[in-house]
């Protein structure tokens, strides 16, 4: 009598369990796994707004429009009323301000498609960093000179290690109002 796969792997469990197991892996990384891949993202944004323009060329302070920078654990992305507090009369007729302008009018938030994050299972906290004289572009890059936003540095947990154990080598102006950042587990992972 012939016996099928089926049958095999129903009467030997290890085979099953090995399948289990390798399925279960594989789903969860495919569903779970973030929109983005890290280093390199830079999603199409709903308006396309230019960092160069904005911090770079008008020197724009990053805190007018990510107010919470300094205050909390999160930078936060800004209202459209902020952006309006411009453009209710600079560049009203360009495509982009148009765009803009009917969210507001909507009373609609702008869906900004958040591109640095760090794991879910990892506390960070920007007020802390900024605080302490670190500069936005120690993580995101020079912001400065972008025209689209992209993801330029890792956020892995070896990359912010590598940052807390060598603090006083990437960070030598601030040599003096910096310590080494904490390495215990508890720190990040709370």
């Amino acid at each position: 009598m012939k016996k099928s796969l089926l049958d095999y792997i129903l009467r030997n469990r290890l085979p099953l369990t090995v399948f289990v197991i390798i399925s279960s892996f594989t789903l969860t990384y495919f569903v779970s796994r973030p929109e983005r891949d890290g280093v390199g993202y830079t999603p199409v944004q709903p308006i396309n707004y230019s960092h160069k323009l904005h911090a770079g060329d008008m020197k724009i302070d990053c805190k007018y429009c990510h107010t919470n920078v300094d205050k909390s654990r999160f930078a936060g992305v800004p209202a459209v009323a902020t952006c309006m507090n411009c453009h209710t009369v600079a560049r009203k007729d360009r495509p982009e301000i148009i765009k803009l302008t009917q969210y507001y009018r909507d009373g609609i938030p702008l869906p900004w498609k958040r591109i640095h994050k760090v794991p879910d299972y990892a506390y960070f906290n920007h007020s802390v960093h900024v605080n302490k004289g670190i500069d936005c572009t120690a993580c995101h890059g020079e912001i400065t000179q972008m025209e689209k936003v992209g993801q330029m540095n890792s956020f892995t947990m070896g990359s912010c290690l590598n940052c807390h154990r060598n603090a006083h080598d990437k960070f030598p102006e601030l040599k003096d109002q910096i310590k080494k950042g904490p390495e215990y587990c508890s720190a990040c992972h709370r």
